[in-house]
């Protein structure tokens, strides 16, 4: 992927992903991934086959609010081949976290699989920060669904869009 096939000057990585619901550790990745790149183009990924908590409008828009005042991030959402809105981005570089041996397995076939799609496309791996090593998405999503508090787990604007959809009565979503 060369500045001719319709790349921005610098190093643009990808963080793909469903983001349903952005959860502190994916800003912590995003925000430290900042300090590697030039511009950092957090892609929204729009999956017919899930029913996510949130449509990607919704995702979306969060995303860009917690991110606001970076202005080297930019939200965008996307569907298709990850290797198609890289070349279309202009992206040189993937970004993906691994909290877990077991998320390796998955990512390293993922990244192989990309780079044969895409020689040029690099895959980079980021371990979480320690305080946020255990934190997902599905987990955020199943304390949310059985009432428990997740305000410690994701951005406040995310939080207030969880509330909204939180169950009757949950105890984290009483007026006080």
């Amino acid at each position: 992927m060369t500045e001719g096939q319709g790349a921005t000057p610098g190093r643009v990585a990808i963080c793909p992903g469903s983001f349903d619901p952005l959860t502190n550790g994916h800003v912590d990745m995003i925000s430290r991934a900042t300090r590697l790149f030039d511009r950092i183009v957090v892609a929204v990924l729009v999956h017919p086959d899930k029913a996510p908590l949130f449509s990607v409008e919704q995702r979306v828009a969060m995303t860009r609010e917690v991110f606001r005042e970076q202005s080297q991030v930019e939200v965008d959402a996307f569907d298709g081949l990850l290797v198609e809105y890289a070349r279309r981005r202009g992206a040189q570089v993937v970004v993906r976290g691994l909290r877990a041996v077991s998320d390796f397995e998955y990512e390293m076939q993922m990244a192989h699989m990309n780079r044969r799609l895409e020689a040029a496309l690099e895959t980079v791996f980021m371990m979480p920060s320690e305080a946020h090593s255990y934190l997902s998405s599905r987990l955020v999503k199943e304390i949310h669904r059985l009432g428990g508090d997740v305000s410690a787990f994701v951005p406040p604007t995310v939080q207030a869009h969880l509330i909204k959809t939180a169950p009757k009565g949950a105890p984290y979503c009483r007026q006080t």
